[in-house]
């Protein structure tokens, strides 16, 4: 498993594997054939652009050579809060459970100490235990409960808010 930091031309390709993620979990937040109807490609590419410049972004490589997961930081834009750092993790269903978490969230404390973030955050749908767990392993605290955040199949579901103190 190779672990390495995104790069631009990886948009189309990171872009389409976050589709097929959408539609192996209920736990992303886009549903499956949303993300394509939201979002032009084109505006994705800037998106990873802009994100090059500040934030954090790694790739897991599967077997083939294709994208498996990422892990995306975004830092904060504005002073006051400079110093956090949101996250959003995915992997594929058929690379799970092979240490690929736990890869990113060590490079991430890393360039988070680099670079001046003091907290990492990240919401979590409480039916997640999986993830809960990979966060919670990770230092990741639960710091209160979204309620009814999001609506899914009829159905409202809550999250949890976490946090990581550097």
């Amino acid at each position: 498993m190779v672990i390495r930091p995104v790069k631009g031309e990886d948009a189309h390709t990171l872009f389409d594997m976050m589709c097929l993620l959408d539609g192996e979990t209920p736990f992303m937040m886009y549903e499956p054939g949303e993300r394509r109807k939201k979002a032009e490609i084109n505006g994705f590419q800037k998106r990873i652009d802009d994100a090059l410049d500040s934030d954090f972004l790694l790739a897991a490589e599967g077997d083939e050579g294709e994208i498996a997961g990422f892990i995306w930081a975004e830092r904060g834009r504005l002073n006051r809060v400079l110093h956090t750092a949101y996250l959003v993790v995915g992997i594929r269903e058929e690379y799970r459970n092979r240490g690929i978490g736990g890869m990113f969230f060590q490079r991430l404390d890393k360039w988070a100490r680099e670079n001046g973030i003091v907290r990492l955050e990240l919401t979590v749908e409480c039916a997640n235990g999986a993830a809960k767990h990979l966060y919670e392993k990770n230092g990741f605290v639960v710091e209160g409960r979204r309620e009814k955040s999001m609506k899914w199949n009829g159905e409202f579901v809550d999250e949890f808010y976490m946090a990581k103190l550097l």
